[in-house]
């Protein structure tokens, strides 16, 4: 048997546990946590937690701390057969219309749109299922290059999560040589799974994914594989402050950067960093509260001397993995 845990909670929490949560990831019981809203008028979410055990009052204890709104509420704990609980916790994961993409998970593959660009994509220890403002403003971001007639040859998704921003982008542009890194060596697992799924073709050629576990662009294939036309960065505002000047140069003048994960307090610095090192931005999308940046690298003309990248990010920044 299998065992769901459901607290209320706000959308601010929700959010927020989207993102890395170290105490889920220490937990000894291996929750799989899914957040929903369940009253859009009222605006109402909820927290579930799937553990394959009876949970423990250490978990109930950690997951109540999670949604302090909820404290004083007695979290409700139920029994579930043990082959449901993953078809389950994928029923909160509504799927995604982003521009000409379509992302869901296993319980819509019955109901995709004719003429979309879908991918399947399920829950898992990776980030960047789709569901999060920052990825679906990334796609749509992505669809918009594609519409203005932008055709990258190089591209680089850093802090790839799942995979999706890199697979969105290699349907675009088939052709493309395309590579995806993280920090997380979990994340690459999940993304070659997911490339499987998605009928993505992994390798090093045109029309091929490459991965790489690396914090960052410290990867030599990375490195060799610059200049960039085009590189995703769906992280952290942390980490893209720090990556700016690798990120700089490793992308070719006139090329086009994706920035997302940072929230919208949080746009003027990470603005200002990529100004400093020649970038304008170019269109603003997202939500009002999850900015998505692009932003271009000016053209210099004259002679300079050859750049190459030999920052290596600091452990201290903290989440290379997308959303």
């Amino acid at each position: 048997m299998s065992w769901i845990v459901s607290l209320p909670c706000t959308r601010a929490e929700a959010e927020a546990l989207s993102g890395d949560v170290p105490a889920l990831d220490a937990s000894p019981e291996a929750p799989v946590v899914v957040t929903r809203e369940i009253d859009e008028d009222a605006g109402a979410w909820q927290l579930d937690a799937y553990v394959e055990e009876r949970p423990s009052a250490a978990l109930l204890k950690l997951l109540q701390a999670l949604v302090p709104s909820a404290r004083g509420r007695k979290p409700a704990v139920d029994e579930l057969p043990e082959e449901d609980w993953l078809t389950l916790s994928q029923q909160g994961l509504e799927p995604v219309q982003a521009g000409r993409f379509f992302v869901h998970t296993s319980s819509y593959v019955d109901r995709i749109p004719r003429g979309s660009t879908a991918f399947l994509i399920d829950a898992s220890q990776a980030f960047g299922t789709g569901g999060h403002d920052t990825t679906a403003g990334c796609l749509a971001m992505l669809d918009r290059l594609k519409r203005k007639g932008t055709a990258p040859r190089n591209i680089a998704d850093i802090g790839t999560g799942t995979g999706l921003l890199a697979f969105a982008a290699m349907a675009l542009w088939p052709a493309a040589r395309t590579i995806a890194s993280d920090i997380d060596p979990a994340s690459i697992f999940v993304t070659r799974d997911n490339a499987a799924i998605n009928r993505v073709p992994l390798g090093r050629g045109s029309g091929a994914l490459t991965l790489a576990v690396a914090p960052g662009t410290d990867h030599s294939a990375i490195r060799h594989r610059a200049p960039y036309d085009l590189v995703i960065a769906n992280i952290l505002a942390g980490p893209l402050i720090t990556l700016a000047p690798d990120i700089a140069v490793a992308i070719a003048p006139g090329g086009h950067a994706i920035l997302a994960g940072l929230i919208a307090r949080q746009m003027d610095a990470v603005l200002a960093a990529y100004r400093a090192q020649g970038f304008r931005l170019a269109a603003r999308g997202g939500s009002a509260e999850w900015p998505c940046l692009l932003l271009v690298k000016r053209r210099r003309y004259g002679w300079r001397r050859k750049e190459r990248a030999f920052h290596r990010a600091s452990p201290s920044d903290a989440s290379f993995g997308s959303w």
